[in-house]
């Protein structure tokens, strides 16, 4: 391991400031592996733990967690790896223990964090993990593409959550990674008219492009509720899915449906509480479930990259000394950014 003697670790030290920490890289236990890390994105939770506003997350911490590399080193009880092998990785921590953990249903771990969140961010040279949260990546996967697995499966999840049905007609509100993915996997699951809505046109021509059917630009006034209508007819969406994490989208997501339809909220509420009319849900008996995560979503997220062009989500990389940059750019509404690498 002497060649692995040192990590270089970036995490957000207080709003809107980045800095690193250097230690050294531990002997894997038994069941772990060393990955070296060779794309790493930035994920839109990141953004909000940059803004020092994410709901569940204090600062000081380390970030990242959508990654990819090599095998660096593996623990004497390792079986499905060797050293030098291609990763992506899960980095979710569940305690094997709960009723849900015993049940299978690992993602409603009574204890589920992160690796990130326990000092063990993805901005970094190296990041160990269990044997059993790293999965090969494909030879016909880059390693930008395989650090987008994780958000594939994130909206591969919220997809299935939804039961996306043939012939469906879906809204999806926010053309950022997660949203166009939703978009794609709805288009993979037979959805039949997918109405996209955003602030930005670099994105939603992006959505266009994996499966949008018709894309309304909040900017430049284009009108949501009447797009909505002429798309169903007036009688709403089946399906929503809300990918921002704002009150008046939550509200979108609520009033765009049909009676009886279901909404699937994703994104990340910086401001949790919200004021809706509660009386919509009793008069169209509309439903609304939450999606965070995966359970068992990666597998499926792999083998839908074979359709899914993760590479062409990637608009801008930095090198790991540069991750402020790389953060600040994400914010920035003239650089119309998608996914950012990283590359330690």
């Amino acid at each position: 391991m002497k060649e692995l003697s040192n990590n270089r670790l970036g995490r957000v030290a207080s709003p809107k400031t980045v800095d690193f920490i250097e230690r050294p890289v531990k002997e894997p236990g038994d069941n772990e592996l060393v990955i070296q890390i060779v794309s790493s994105a930035i994920c839109g939770s990141d953004m909000h733990i940059f803004s020092g506003k994410h709901p569940l997350v204090q600062l000081p911490v380390t970030i990242g967690h959508e990654l990819s590399g090599n095998v660096a080193a593996a623990g004497k009880a390792v079986t499905r790896f060797k050293v030098g092998d291609r990763v992506t990785v899960e980095p979710c921590i569940v305690c094997g223990k709960c009723d849900a953990c015993l049940r299978g249903t690992y993602g409603y771990c009574e204890n589920i964090s992160f690796a990130y969140r326990n000092g063990d961010g993805a901005f970094a040279r190296f990041i160990t993990v269990k044997e059993s949260n790293a999965y090969h990546l494909p030879e016909n996967l880059s390693y930008n593409a395989g650090a987008l697995i994780e958000p594939m499966s994130v909206a591969a999840h919220a997809v299935r959550r939804a039961g996306i049905a043939l012939g469906e007609k879906v809204l999806v509100i926010g053309a950022g990674a997660i949203g166009i993915l939703v978009t794609a996997l709805c288009r993979q699951s037979g959805a039949a008219d997918i109405l996209v809505c955003d602030y930005s046109a670099s994105r939603l021509a992006m959505a266009k492009e994996f499966g949008a059917s018709v894309t309304v630009n909040l900017r430049e006034g284009d009108d949501l509720e009447l797009a909505v209508r002429e798309m169903t007819g007036g009688t709403g969406m089946d399906k929503t899915f809300e990918c921002v994490g704002k009150e008046s989208t939550f509200i979108q997501a609520m009033t765009a449906l049909r009676r009886n339809g279901l909404a699937t909220i994703i994104g990340i509420f910086e401001e949790p509480n919200i004021t809706i009319n509660a009386m919509r849900f009793i008069t169209h008996e509309i439903r609304v479930q939450g999606a965070q995560g995966y359970c068992w979503d990666f597998p499926i997220a792999i083998k839908m990259s074979e359709l899914i062009n993760l590479e062409r989500l990637v608009t801008n990389e930095f090198p790991l000394d540069h991750l402020q940059k790389a953060l600040e750019i994400c914010f920035d509404p003239q650089a119309e950014s998608i996914k950012v690498i990283v590359k330690p």
